[in-house]
């Protein structure tokens, strides 16, 4: 038991300073380019703090437990904007720009939409896989394509960035890749120590993966978004739940069904289409004032709280 407590104390800690390293680190580097805090959170930062959620899939498939591995992914988006982006907003409004309100979280919603269906049959097999990673890696070339098309007289791009004012030193280059490390190994020594207490007690794989496993793996999301919002990076909240939810099912599933299909419980299907409500409740929300608010952060938080509640009584029943 000590030996787990510590590995969540160590874990917290390298989260802690990892996130703030890539938060600042990301940001110079974004402007050095030319490039916005929204694109960097949609991509580098957001594959970053996913990391975790690459490695434990993939491990839990390998090793034949697709109840973690799918549950995973599945509590992992439902954490990210329901409860992550709830408390977030709680504290501080959460702006949206319009390229997340017609471009990403469209994007997100079909995806998640997708796997649902192709679930439905109890298997993620090798063929949805294969389309999964395609729509990632076409996704990842669009925009880098359209972030170069020029939109003014000046040939600013569509991604550009607005400001200038901080410029990338050869720190920068070393701390982001050492804050992605730090969050990586950090939310796996929380997830080793939570998920090693859980099993003490006798609680369900399944349970696990939707709960302790998919709040550990959602660490970096969590402290890079809140340490985002005290900084005023608004854009790069959004952009790094909604970037990281994408990936977790384009990228993330798409890559491990590819490797080891993963099998899918008929009573996984509820959760999952759990997770495709949420985005769609989040677009809703986008697009009614253009940002989440304080009442509306409450609601998601109060979404995300509520499916856990209702994992962990199913799972007393």
């Amino acid at each position: 038991m000590l030996l787990h407590i510590a590995y969540l104390l160590a874990g917290g800690l390298l989260l802690w300073k990892g996130a703030d390293w890539v938060v600042d680190a990301a940001s110079a580097i974004a402007r050095r380019f030319g490039i916005s805090e929204l694109v960097i959170g949609l991509t580098i930062v957001a594959m970053g703090t996913s990391l975790p959620e690459f490695l434990v899939t993939l491990t839990a498939a390998l090793k034949g437990i697709p109840s973690i591995s799918f549950a995973n992914i599945v509590g992992s988006n439902i954490f990210n904007l329901g409860i992550i982006l709830g408390a977030v907003a709680m504290i501080k409004s959460v702006s949206g720009s319009k390229s997340l309100l017609l471009r990403d979280i469209p994007i997100l919603f079909g995806v998640e939409l997708f796997v649902r269906v192709m679930v439905s049959g109890g298997l993620l097999g090798r063929w949805s896989g294969l389309i999964l990673t395609g729509v990632f890696v076409g996704y990842l070339v669009w925009m880098y394509h359209r972030c170069k098309q020029p939109t003014d007289p000046e040939g600013r791009g569509l991604c550009d960035a607005t400001s200038d004012s901080e410029v990338a030193t050869w720190k920068d280059y070393m701390l982001l890749p050492v804050g992605l490390i730090a969050v990586s190994f950090g939310s796996q020594f929380v997830v080793d120590g939570a998920s090693g207490v859980a099993r003490i007690f006798g609680l369900s794989e399944w349970l696990i993966g939707m709960t302790i496993v998919a709040a550990g793996t959602s660490l970096p999301e969590l402290v890079t978004c809140l340490s985002a919002s005290v900084k005023g990076k608004s854009d790069m909240i959004l952009g790094n739940l909604v970037g990281s939810d994408f990936f977790n099912f384009a990228g993330v599933l798409g890559i491990t069904s590819i490797i080891q299909p993963i099998a899918v419980k008929q009573s996984e299907l509820l959760n999952m289409s759990f997770a495709v409500g949420v985005v769609a409740l989040l677009w809703l929300l986008i697009r009614t004032q253009g940002k989440v608010s304080r009442n509306e952060g409450m609601l998601l938080f109060a979404v995300g709280i509520g499916r856990w509640g209702l994992e962990i009584w199913r799972a007393a029943m």
